[in-house]
């Protein structure tokens, strides 16, 4: 479909009247849709409020930039500058054609106030920060610069833009997306049935904060020899089991380094010592089913960098929430002496 852009036309008016005109008139050849100043009609509503509505109809935004900084506002910022701030915002595409050489603009064009003068040339500079402009210094410059800008962002940044009503829609397509609309009726339902078919259906599972004992495994090494091997247990609620280990699972992680990890854990908070420490597999396959089942894990078969295939544990969203909450870092207030602690 043929689509005509909007592009919104922003420039000091007094002083680039005949630069405005040639830039419209090189839109309108281009089939595109200019909105500026000077096409805005007589309405009884707020200045500002009006050009934000006008701004958000649009696809892009042109800037010109000349000698002036323009009338400004009551918070002392021009127009011009809040147009341009108030467009990037709202992540329309610039093209900004700045005069390339000031100092040669015609005294009667250019701004006598020191601090307008300023406040222009910082606008400049923004405008220039991490953003290809072009720069012009005659108004025949502009129509060229116009028409190569806006081919290029057309083509490399695709708008929305506006369609004729009776080219938007057919008989045909109407009857295609009825259809693709029933199929996905269809598709839905079978997926609804799967997963009622599939779910869970657990009504009495232990509470997040029940205790669950762990046993584990572990050798003594005593002048580089194999003294002895020792067994240990952990008696360690589902939530804080869950504390100590989640920080590992932001992202994929092995679940043969989950195991070993765990018992790490666990054997540091039981102050123990020794190495090769391992837990006890039927019982890290339990631990593995239930954080599944409290639906804050889950699990996925992927390549490890040797090229193996393996399971790895990865955070679901509700897991990252409660591994956020359970680790994070929060102020205590001692209420009898009045001082701040952290906990």
């Amino acid at each position: 479909m043929e689509k005509r852009y909007q592009v919104f036309v922003s420039s000091t008016y007094a002083d680039l009247k005949e630069e405005r005109q040639h830039v419209i008139q090189t839109l309108m050849e281009m089939d595109c849709i200019p909105a500026g100043m000077e096409l805005f009609p007589a309405a009884d509503e707020e200045q500002w409020e009006f050009i934000k509505r006008v701004i958000d109809d649009c696809d892009y935004y042109l800037l010109i930039i000349g000698g002036r900084y323009g009338s400004t506002t009551g918070d002392g910022i021009s127009y011009t500058e809040k147009e341009f701030d108030y467009a990037v915002e709202n992540g329309l595409k610039v093209i900004a054609l700045i005069h390339g050489e000031p100092d040669n603009i015609p005294f009667g064009k250019t701004e006598k106030d020191e601090g307008l003068r300023n406040k222009l040339f910082s606008f400049r500079d923004k405008v220039m920060n991490d953003r290809l402009v072009r720069f012009w210094t005659a108004t025949k410059d502009l129509p060229g610069l116009v028409a190569l800008s806006m081919t290029k962002t057309i083509k490399m940044y695709p708008a929305t833009g506006w369609v004729r009503a009776n080219n938007v829609v057919n008989e045909d397509i109407f009857v295609e997306i009825n259809d693709l609309r029933k199929e996905n009726i269809k598709l839905q339902n079978t997926i609804n049935e799967n997963q009622a078919k599939f779910a869970l259906d657990v009504t009495d599972i232990a509470d997040i904060d029940s205790e669950y004992t762990i046993h584990g495994k572990y050798k003594i090494y005593k002048k580089g020899f194999d003294v002895r091997s020792s067994t240990f247990e952990s008696r360690i609620s589902w939530k804080e089991m869950f504390s100590l280990l989640s920080p590992y699972l932001v992202d994929y992680y092995n679940e043969l380094s989950v195991s070993t990890k765990l018992a790490d854990c666990l054997f540091e908070r039981e102050g123990k010592s020794g190495s090769s420490t391992s837990i006890d597999d039927q019982e890290f396959k339990t631990i593995k089913i239930q954080f599944e089942a409290y639906g804050l894990i889950k699990t996925k078969h992927l390549k490890t960098v040797k090229g193996d295939m393996a399971i790895f544990w990865y955070l679901t969203d509700k897991g990252k929430k409660l591994m956020i909450e359970s680790r994070l870092i929060r102020k205590n207030t001692d209420f009898r002496t009045g001082s701040t602690k952290y906990a």
